[in-house]
């Protein structure tokens, strides 16, 4: 299918499954060690979101401040990205509570489903590849080698200032939209995770808005380089963030040895540092059922529904053509 018929083809998202496509994403920003551009990548939105955001800081400059309000509109793709904005905000504000009480009540089916849905994902990614070759081995391992490195770092504590808040914002955002790197895990690494959610839940206005332009300015410079990168080195990006998602299976794998400890910004001690184990060995450990088979269906659940939005896209596609 022509570039043309795949810009096509990407207009005709449904604003509504554009909406639920943000709220997955919004869920999954939510967990430390699920990335949201994963879920972009796997439901078929990656490039399109990719395509809207790169245009918006010239459509400000030739159409927004002379006037052409729907030009500018046009440009950017408003009406999607306000469908999955929408979605990822009401996720966020309305699954944040549940998804942490499945994953305290029941991690191991949580996080089996989230394994299931990355493995599908790189499954997914690497059918992009245009020529394989050898020499995508190289951005494939490093990728791997780098997302498995920052789930080892351990978490630091930096002062809650204006500009901490601004440079999380920036570094969140630019990890969010990777598939393979978590953003929130990421500030959970430079001590920002309790601060930002402390600040949503008090509803501190300065913070936050510190945090969205941090956001903000990651988000267009990262759109930007991502598309130039995918349009000159297609093959090889796809490869790196191939690689990304396989380094991150180690931290959504169900079974971990808790390492370490953190209090949240609820009191709370929750896990911070932790080691991948086999099911007998986490069944040692802890004295309790590992629970290997709802754990298989559970990633065969996530999988499935990965092949099911494919088989879905290539219809759609195939109706394009």
């Amino acid at each position: 299918m022509s570039e043309l018929n795949v810009i096509e083809a990407n207009r005709q998202h449904h604003p509504v499954a554009v909406f639920f496509r943000g709220m997955a994403m919004g869920a999954a920003d939510i967990v430390p060690g699920v990335s949201g551009g994963t879920i972009a990548f796997i439901t078929g939105i990656y490039f399109r979101l990719l395509e809207a955001i790169s245009a918006a800081p010239v459509a400000f400059f030739r159409q927004f401040i002379r006037g052409d309000f729907i030009g500018f509109w046009r440009s950017i793709d408003g009406f999607f990205l306000v469908a999955l904005l929408s979605g990822i905000l009401t996720s966020i504000a309305s699954l944040a509570s549940l998804i942490t009480w499945l994953l305290d009540q029941h991690p191991i089916l949580i996080w089996s489903f989230f394994f299931g849905l990355i493995v599908a994902s790189v499954w997914h990614v690497g059918q992009q590849v245009k020529v394989y070759s050898f020499a995508l081995l190289v951005p494939l391992i490093g990728g791997a080698i780098f997302a498995w490195w920052v789930t080892t770092l351990p978490a630091s504590e930096v002062d809650p200032s204006g500009v901490a808040f601004l440079g999380a914002g920036a570094l969140a955002i630019c990890a969010m939209i990777l598939p393979g790197i978590s953003g929130s895990f990421l500030l959970l690494i430079i001590g920002m995770y309790a601060p930002v959610l402390s600040a949503i839940k008090s509803a501190a206005i300065g913070d936050l808005g510190m945090f969205m332009v941090g956001c903000l300015i990651g988000l267009l410079s990262v759109a930007r380089l991502i598309t130039l990168a995918f349009k000159y080195f297609h093959d090889t990006v796809l490869a790196l963030l191939t690689g990304f998602m396989i380094g991150a299976l180690v931290k959504v794998w169900p079974w971990q040895e808790t390492l370490s400890w953190r209090t949240n910004s609820s009191g709370e001690q929750v896990p911070l540092s932790q080691l991948p184990v086999g099911p007998d060995t986490w069944a040692t450990l802890y004295g309790q059922e590992p629970l290997v088979g709802l754990a298989a269906l559970m990633a065969c659940f996530g999988l499935l529904i990965v092949v099911g939005l494919e088989m879905i896209g290539r219809q759609r596609s195939s109706v394009q053509d």
